[in-house]
């Protein structure tokens, strides 16, 4: 009972990420084709400033560079990009009467989920509700959240209402082993790993407004490197 108490913050993440998802749905079906491309260019450039302000985060510039060469050669080797576009192939293909394509539900899952979990309040609140019971900061985070999930499903679709399922897996985890994870992600290790993640949601509003055309799937494994990386380059 305990357990569920203290993942109370999760839950609210999770459901308020559905419902504004579910809302961003109904709203995307009405929208023209001219509107949709207008407004994912416009969130495009929302997303680059979150980017750009979460890459402020970092200290050390080594710890980025090294997080990052190693996260993507590993992400690269293993083809995350290609394995999530397969799953979201196989999703659209169950759940989608007319298929939105799979690069589109890819890039909703992928943004959503780095705009979910990458920043302190994702960590710090999960910390906060494993070791105190105190989940105010992820309610905080789920309002936000679950307003974001409605413009983003309106223009990216179903692969933002499946980010709940990584949200509730990445706060959750951090909770329950807060305890044992809290010695590591001190201040400076999770300003890093806000830098690298926000490279990440850099890369994927330049792809948003069709600049460049970035695997972000197969560079996710930096993401977590400056846990590592930090125990050596303080």
């Amino acid at each position: 009972m305990e357990t569920l108490l203290s993942l109370t913050g999760s839950f609210i993440n999770v459901a308020l990420v559905l419902v504004g998802s579910g809302l961003g749905l109904l709203l995307k079906k009405g929208l023209p084709e001219r509107v949709s491309d207008a407004v994912m260019k416009a969130l495009g450039l929302c997303v680059l400033f979150i980017g750009i302000d979460g890459c402020l985060e970092g200290e050390n510039t080594l710890v980025a560079v090294i997080s990052m060469a190693v996260g993507t050669i590993i992400g690269s080797a293993i083809d995350l990009d290609k394995h999530l576009n397969n799953f979201a192939a196989k999703i659209e293909k169950k759940f989608s009467k007319k298929s939105d394509g799979k690069s589109n539900f890819a890039q909703g899952f992928v943004a959503a989920t780095l705009l979910y979990c990458v920043g302190a309040m994702a960590i710090v609140g999960s910390l906060d509700s494993g070791i105190s019971g105190d989940y105010s900061t992820l309610a905080t985070k789920s309002v936000i959240d679950g307003v974001s999930s409605i413009v983003l499903a309106s223009t990216l679709g179903f692969g933002v209402l499946l980010s709940c399922v990584p949200v509730f897996v990445y706060q959750g985890s951090i909770t329950l082993l807060a305890g044992v994870v809290a010695p590591f992600l001190n201040d400076y290790t999770v300003g890093e790993m806000t830098c690298v993640g926000s490279l990440l949601i850099v890369a994927i509003a330049l792809n948003m407004m069709k600049i460049t055309n970035i695997k972000v799937m197969n560079s996710l494994p930096a993401v977590f490197l400056p846990v590592l990386v930090c125990q050596f380059l303080k």
